[in-house]
């Protein structure tokens, strides 16, 4: 099938022009008309939750009904239930998803939280040759947005990565919606960080967006970050291990989710500034006496404190989890325990004492 695939040059210093992703539209991709593309290829939808009982069942009757009972193109669709204290589990059974519970996949290991490792379980708990990854919060699902992604990697060999773009309004109070005004993380953290270290990516709308898919195999080489740090941090290894030219954006249109508090925003940050911060060391590109603290000390409207740990954990390739617990001499626990980009937890830091999130008086 023949589609609009183009990329836009874009001048990042005087005398020199990077080429960002392949960029196309999601009406490019059809679902119909990548049914025969797909053949044999098995592609999984993986929506990590987390407390979203109010969108859940909606989204995944939406693609139950459009992508496997009208056309076929997706092959699992799997809820992983991040600890959720709600009807989560209950509502996206009840809608036709596989649910596993974060904790039940790969129990052996020590368990960790976040949204990446919510991810990292679902890719291992999957068996597609494609994955694809969605929120679980999203207001104005629609099938495209699988779709769309999956055009490019059923029709592409050499596409490896696609990442979803779109329009992200900020849903106020009284409930209109502000255009350009969403994605607040992404224009103050992530694109300059992007922007100033790897400027290849910095054509990626969305950097941060919680919608893209990927070859299985390519995913299972690239570590996790178990935070909000996982998207950033997914770019960047990518980028390094299979270059932009076998990555794409897809433009979805216009995404409307819940947002985060500020305070909550201010976390986030602080985790992908240090995803951003493993990443340059890691490449050898910054070296430091000492690593960065983790906490987060943050202030509400009445000047009361509370700490947070901030610090980002990080699962190892899959693959090598794979490998390692076929190998019978040795625990699989020893093999990958995670690693913990800063400093020590809060809870001992010497300036307070006080264990993470809490509230000092």
């Amino acid at each position: 099938m023949e589609a609009h695939f183009n990329r836009p040059p874009r001048v990042t210093v005087p005398g020199q022009v990077r080429y960002g992703p392949h960029t196309s539209t999601a009406a490019d991709w059809p679902a119909e008309a990548l049914l025969s593309a797909k053949g044999s290829t098995t592609v999984s939808v993986v929506l990590p939750a987390r407390d979203e009982e109010r969108t859940v069942g909606d989204i995944i009757s939406v693609i139950r009904r459009e992508l496997m009972e009208k056309i076929p193109l997706v092959d699992e669709l799997i809820v992983v239930d991040s600890r959720s204290t709600d009807a989560t589990a209950v509502r996206a059974a009840a809608a036709g998803a596989t649910v596993v519970r974060q904790d039940d996949v790969l129990p052996d290991l020590p368990p960790l939280s976040g949204k990446g490792e919510a991810l990292w379980k679902g890719l291992a708990a999957s068996k597609g040759d494609v994955v694809v990854f969605a929120d679980s919060d999203l207001r104005n699902f629609g099938a495209h947005f699988i779709s769309g992604l999956l055009g490019p990697l059923l029709t592409r060999p050499g596409v490896q990565f696609v990442k979803g773009a779109y329009e992200r309004p900020f849903i106020g109070p009284d409930g209109v919606a502000q255009r350009g005004a969403g994605g607040r993380v992404t224009e103050l953290v992530a694109r300059p960080l992007l922007n100033l270290y790897w400027p290849e990516l910095a054509g990626f709308i969305q950097p941060l967006g919680g919608e893209y898919a990927a070859r299985r195999e390519v995913l299972e080489q690239v570590p996790f970050v178990t935070e909000y740090g996982v998207e950033f941090g997914l770019l960047v290894d990518l980028l390094e291990r299979v270059g932009l030219d076998a990555m794409a954006q897809v433009d979805l249109g216009c995404r409307e989710h819940s947002h985060q508090t500020t305070a909550a925003l201010g976390r986030m940050a602080g985790q992908i500034i240090l995803t951003a911060w493993s990443r340059l060391e890691r490449q050898g590109r910054i070296v430091a006496s000492e690593p960065p603290a983790t906490g987060l000390l943050q202030f509400d409207a009445d000047g009361q404190a509370t700490l947070s740990d901030v610090g980002v954990a990080e699962r190892p390739p899959l693959a090598s989890v794979t490998r390692a617990a076929a190998d019978g001499g040795r625990r699989l626990t020893d093999l990958v325990e995670p690693t913990v980009t800063g400093a020590p937890a809060i809870r001992d830091l010497d300036r307070t004492g006080a264990p993470a999130e809490e509230t000092l008086t």
